[in-house]
């Protein structure tokens, strides 16, 4: 059962971004980008190559001053990054050197938790989403989805308000890809996280989300956003696929998207 409320965990409010190349012409990546996250659900944003999700992203994280407009996490202001938001990203940037519960007590440990109350924290989410028995394994010893999974426990120990995930499987085979999103999803689920998803996938955003907002080509704006109802409660990414609507909403999107597809002679 989907955890959504009308409640807004996060926010963008006429989120604008434009760079300063040094020349006279100023680069606009996006303008005047709203929208809400609410708080038990996951939102997928899809846009062309250059659109500028990885810079909205960084923005949302505080990495990233906005040109103007702002963004709201609990009805504040995000001033800097100040651990509003946990970020997942394509490579799981794990410390070769720490073992599992090493890496996954690493942010608790900069925050200034305290060492027992970190591994505690850490290893009842290692238990619980399927690494038991490798708390002592190096990064080198695990496979892509098993270094994703550390990754994401990383994140999610430090309990924040949302979750970015920035194309998280996109490096990993095509099965791995599944089984992950689905367990990802259902992770986000059961500790009623909110979180958004940036991919080129618009099958993983469709399966994963429950809404997808869709990003113009550059200057970017918001084109549109879908409710995503594939019929089913089922979390298995293969059953979602299935659905009928599946392919309604995958057509529906990649019209939005208008990518032109060139043929080679």
């Amino acid at each position: 059962m989907v955890n959504k409320s009308n409640a807004v965990a996060l926010e963008a409010r006429n989120v604008s971004k434009s760079f300063n190349t040094g020349t006279e012409r100023e680069v606009v990546v996006f303008q005047r980008v709203s929208f809400e996250l609410r708080e038990g659900e996951i939102l997928a944003i899809v846009g062309p190559s250059g659109c500028g999700k990885s810079t909205l992203f960084n923005i949302i994280a505080g990495l990233l001053e906005p040109t103007s407009g702002a963004v709201y996490v609990d009805g504040e202001v995000v001033d800097g990054a100040k651990g509003h938001v946990g970020y997942m990203l394509q490579k799981d940037m794990l410390l070769p050197w720490r073992t599992v519960l090493e890496n996954v007590t690493l942010g608790l440990e900069v925050k200034g938790t305290e060492p027992a109350v970190a591994r505690e924290l850490a290893a009842s989410l290692i238990k619980s989403y399927g690494l038991a028995g490798f708390e002592s394994a190096k990064p080198n010893a695990l496979s892509g989805g098993m270094r994703q999974r550390v990754a994401f426990m990383r994140t999610l120990a430090l309990d924040p308000k949302a979750i970015l995930l920035d194309e998280p499987f996109s490096a990993l085979d095509f099965q791995t890809r599944l089984i992950l999103q689905g367990d990802v999803k259902r992770i986000i689920r059961d500790r009623r996280k909110s979180a958004i998803l940036v991919t080129h996938d618009i099958g993983e955003a469709i399966a994963m989300a429950d809404r997808v907002l869709v990003l113009s080509h550059r200057p970017s704006t918001v084109k549109s956003v879908y409710e995503i109802d594939l019929g089913t409660h089922e979390d298995d990414p293969i059953a979602l696929r299935r659905s009928g609507q599946f392919n309604d909403h995958f057509d529906r999107i990649w019209s939005d998207l208008d990518i032109q597809v060139s043929s080679a002679a």
